[in-house]
């Protein structure tokens, strides 16, 4: 038996509340006081797992509708996908929001309901905060990320539910 305490036992019952597949319509707020839109489309999903094991989840997104977004701003991402594990109060990502290279996020946990990441990487700082809302029907996430200092891009995300979750993924070990 595994004797370890298991730290994350509050954040993986929040992660779990957030698996399924999300509508997302976005606002991007650049310093140049440029606003654009984009909707997206999030599938939050968990690895299967084995017993002592961390828990893992796969995120995946896509475009839904661009608004003109990658005309004006082509070095984004139309889709992607990271893994993550959760291992007490760090995310470990194996991709950044604003490049490929994998990071580690701190958790901070407001309420039952809302959890604060704090992340560096590169030459960046992300704050990002993601609150469940109307019994986990809706998501509103709130990202700041600064640039080398300086506060370089605000997001406004609000969510929508549009699948529960699936079964869980085949363990990646």
């Amino acid at each position: 038996m595994d004797s370890r305490i298991q730290l994350d036992n509050t954040h993986r019952r929040w992660f779990n509340r957030n698996l399924g597949l999300w509508r997302s319509r976005r606002q991007y707020f650049f310093p140049d006081d440029e606003v654009l839109r984009l909707d997206m489309v999030l599938r939050v999903e968990a690895y299967g797992q084995k017993p002592g094991q961390e828990a893992r989840y796969r995120f995946t997104w896509w475009t839904e509708a661009d608004h003109g977004f990658y005309e004006r701003k082509p070095h984004y991402r139309r889709e992607g996908s990271m893994d993550g594990v959760l291992s007490g109060h760090q995310l470990l990502r194996s991709a950044g929001f604003h490049g490929s290279q994998p990071h580690r996020s701190q958790i901070r946990q407001v309420d039952e309901h809302e959890l604060v990441f704090e992340s560096r990487y590169l030459h960046w700082d992300v704050l990002e905060h993601i609150r469940l809302i109307d019994q986990d029907r809706h998501r509103a996430r709130s990202i700041y990320s600064w640039k080398e200092g300086s506060l370089d891009l605000v997001e406004i995300h609000h969510e929508i539910r549009l699948e529960g979750a699936g079964s869980p993924l085949p363990s990646p070990d």
